[in-house]
């Protein structure tokens, strides 16, 4: 454990709570501590520098780290000092790590021209207690798990404590698996261990690779490849030879959703093979930077003024879901769900932008407190670490549009549905929620095609610092929620920080905007796997395999592991490939932008995928030394031999209902989640930020939320523009499963035609699929859901289906 030998200075700072969260805050910890009656917090702020502070940097400091309101103690006169009748914890950033915060913080106060080495900023929370009373060990834990994220912070017994922030700790080793010694059992012992999610033939594949390359596998290329061949990632279920009641089938899922493409093609310029769809735009204006003198396209060597430039543009569109991380922890799971679509949309082709978002909630009955619902039953089970359906929607919107609102996108449509019922003895609902989130972009049409670049050219990281939080998403994902253990659940949500996000989007922006100068050959979002599934994706796209240096891999936390800095899903990342050339001319952007990147490895013609680093001690360490396809090549195709079940529906009995019977039930109707008002899930977000939205969902002079349809412009000055709608039937794939493919369809159309859409061929698709594969039924119910939609419905009327999204595991 090293420690710097730096002078720290304690600031203290303002109020950390208004009086609206400190309410908030103050009912749920009654809920746990009864005898607390008020809360208040204030910042404290750490400084490290070199040595003492002079008077002057002092007082700037001080101006600078007082921002907020003043801090007072609730109930009491002027800030004071702990009385015996309260009870203080301090929140700090999770030791060893260095917090976004702190990162633009320190940025601020040197771009202020005072040389620190970092400012940090803990939270002291003042909890009053009443009679003097105190908190004895079981409710003060229970009140400091209400304070803080245990992924990204720390709870510390004092103030003075925070210190350790500043000391770095020692990573853990390297491990090797005895592959060559134990078979099959110790790669099973290391999936059980690790939440790996890896199936029996891949434990056959993986034990028969190594042996053949004589060798035992280290434990980053086992996280690796579990993530990179996860169902998350590598869609096996939508790939897999189906046998239905004992007849094997013509087609695979995802043939058959090709098929809409193959009858329909129009207007399709990107599907299937990029991380958004491209359809087919129009000309439009835009104001771009003209560059500045001869030969600096960029403009870098000066200031230069934007113009008007006619290009040709497409338009993109996504839909992802982010279901097993909102389930978790709402927040920063829907927030990082709303950030890695919007990702996605920025890192098509050689660059893109997103333009317009879309938010959709599903989840089981609310149970809201004090209310009886006539909808709603006893409580079901449900794991103790999957967060209330309550819980989910008030805070998993909030952390949608926190990051639509910060990173500067608008909102402009979207669903919510509360369903939960039993039919034929099943009890169907959601408790694993469906978090989804889409939107659409624009791209330049000369700008669609990655490069198939050659050996020897750069790849780089753009973007944020890497941590240890989202660690096996892509793995924990593709499991049924609280199959996996609670701890390695938690350590599958990753947390956002948009600020981060937009500052590498405008590298991308002006990258694109270059046109044929554009310095990125090729571009993806860093998701599910973290680099140990982006970098290889992006070199196999090339045919090449890659050199990588684990050591130059941005991190903002001592002490992680090697398989942690190649795996860990923090956010806010892209991984891109530079002409060595082109260095200098992306590096001055991402300067002019503060936006962070490195140059991790380069690319390779021998399709082998090598990481080295440093060891602990010093030494070299090779981390991964594998053929790219092993990693990526084809393990076996997955059957699924599975069997049709027939469900049953009550029939209403509409003649035994009387006047009093029917006038209730419209209440409940009008009463109900899902068809009451949405407005407190769309005003918590920004509807025109970009100046290009045309048609939000407020209607009319009283802003009534009902519209059917979100349309945008192509710019600001001609009146074309792309409409989007959504539709979705969950509760009648209960009883008949194709019948809810067509019919969400057939919403999502009826929807978009409130906008003048001129045919039906100029509309596509994006399906997103959600199952309980493995249940029974559930897999030949997807797979006729599939053949309805994609076979029948969309061919029949002329629509294709460019992207979709899979999400098989939703069993809770």
């Amino acid at each position: 454990m090293a420690v710097h030998d730096h002078q720290l200075t304690v600031f203290p700072g303002g109020s950390a709570l208004s009086d609206f969260r400190a309410a908030a805050l103050l009912r749920r910890l009654r809920a746990v501590a009864p005898q607390v009656t008020a809360v208040s917090a204030r910042f404290v702020h750490w400084v490290s520098s070199d040595g003492e502070l002079s008077p002057d940097r002092r007082e700037a400091l001080s101006a600078l780290l007082a921002y907020g309101e003043p801090w007072t103690r609730r109930d009491r006169q002027g800030p004071g000092e702990p009385g015996r009748d309260e009870e203080v914890i301090v929140v700090a950033p999770r030791l060893g790590t260095i917090s976004p915060w702190a990162s633009k913080a320190t940025d601020i106060v040197h771009n202020c021209g005072i040389p620190i080495h970092r400012v940090e900023r803990v939270t002291e929370v003042h909890l009053r207690l009443a009679d003097g009373g105190r908190l004895d060990a079981e409710e003060r834990a229970a009140c400091a798990a209400l304070l803080h994220d245990r992924m990204t912070e720390s709870v510390l017994p004092t103030r003075e404590a925070a210190a350790g922030l500043f000391t770095e700790q020692d990573a853990a080793p390297m491990e090797r698996v005895d592959v060559l010694g134990r078979g099959r059992e110790a790669v099973l012992e290391a999936d059980r261990a690790w939440g790996l999610a890896l199936a029996e033939d891949e434990v056959d594949y993986l034990v028969e690779a190594f042996t053949g390359l004589g060798r035992n596998p280290t434990d980053v290329e086992l996280t690796m490849f579990a993530q990179a061949n996860s169902e998350h990632c590598r869609h096996k279920i939508f790939n897999s030879d189906f046998v239905i009641d004992g007849q094997p089938q013509e087609r695979s899922l995802f043939s058959m959703i090709r098929h809409t493409e193959q009858v329909s093609p129009q207007r399709t310029v990107v599907a299937y093979k990029d991380n958004a769809s491209v359809i087919e735009g129009g000309r439009v204006t835009r104001w771009l930077p003209e560059g500045g003198a001869e030969g600096d396209a960029a403009g870098l060597s000066g200031p230069s003024r934007y113009g008007r430039r006619e290009e040709d543009v497409h338009v993109l569109m996504k839909v992802e879901t982010h279901n097993h991380p909102t389930a978790i922890s709402p927040f920063p799971g829907a927030a990082t769900g709303a950030g890695g679509e919007i990702r996605d949309e920025g890192a098509t082709g050689r660059g893109s932008a997103p333009k317009a978002g879309l938010n959709g909630f599903v989840v089981s009955n609310l149970h809201l407190p004090g209310t009886s619902e006539p909808w709603e039953t006893e409580r079901y089970g449900a794991p103790a670490h999957l967060a209330t359906p309550l819980d989910i929607m008030v805070e998993g919107p909030v952390g949608a549009a926190a990051f639509n609102n910060e990173f500067g996108r608008p909102a402009l449509g979207g669903f919510f549905r509360v369903y939960e019922q039993t039919v034929d003895r099943v009890r169907r609902g959601y408790h694993k929620p469906i978090m989804s989130a889409g939107g659409l972009g624009s791209i330049g049409a000369s700008q669609t095609a990655k490069v198939r670049f050659p050996a020897g050219t750069l790849l780089v990281q753009l973007g944020g610092p890497g941590m240890r939080i989202g660690m096996g998403g892509g793995a924990a994902s593709s499991m049924a929620s609280g199959v996996n253990a609670a701890e390695l659940d938690f350590d599958s949500v990753q947390r956002g920080n948009p600020e981060m996000e937009r500052r590498a989007q405008e590298v991308i922006n002006h990258c694109a905007s270059l046109g044929a100068d554009n310095p990125v050959l090729a571009i993806h979002d860093v998701g599910a796997g973290g680099l140990s599934n982006a970098f290889p994706e992006l070199v196999d796209d090339a045919g090449l395999g890659a050199r990588f240096d684990l050591d130059a891999v941005p991190l903002e936390e001592s002490g992680l592991a090697p398989k942690e800095i190649w795996s860990n899903e923090s956010q806010e990342r892209y991984v891109l490939a530079i002409a060595p050339g082109s260095l200098e001319a992306f590096r001055a952007l991402c300067e002019r932008e503060r936006a962070p990147f490195a140059v991790v490895g380069v690319a390779q013609d021998d399709g082998q995928l090598v990481l080295r680093g440093t060891g602990r001690d010093g030494e070299d360490l090779v981390a991964v030394d594998m053929p790219m396809e092993v990693l990526l090549g084809k393990p076996p195709r997955m059957t699924r031999d599975v069997t049709r079940v027939e469900r049953s529906a009550e029939e209403l009995d509409l003649a035994a209902l009387d006047a009093a019977a029917v006038r209730e039930a419209a209440y409940a109707v009008l009463r109900h989640p899902s068809v009451a008002s949405k407005r407190f899930l769309i005003t918590i977000g920004d509807r025109t930020v970009g100046g290009l939205s045309h048609r939000d969902q407020m209607v009319g002079p009283w802003q009534v939320p009902v519209a059917d349809v979100a349309v945008t412009l192509s710019d600001h000055v001609g009146l074309a523009g792309e409409a989007m709608s959504s539709g979705e039937r969950t509760p009648l794939a209960s009883v008949d499963a194709p019948a809810s493919g067509r019919m969400a369809v057939g919403e999502a159309l009826t929807n978009l035609l409130a906008a003048p859409v001129p045919s039906l061929r100029d509309v596509k698709l994006s399906l997103n699929w959600m199952a309980a594969c493995g249940e029974e039924g559930e897999d030949a119910a997807l797979y006729d859901t599939v053949h309805a939609v994609a076979m029948e419905l969309c061919p029949a009327l002329g629509i294709g289906v460019p992207v979709g999204k899979d999400s098989l595991s939703m069993r809770s």
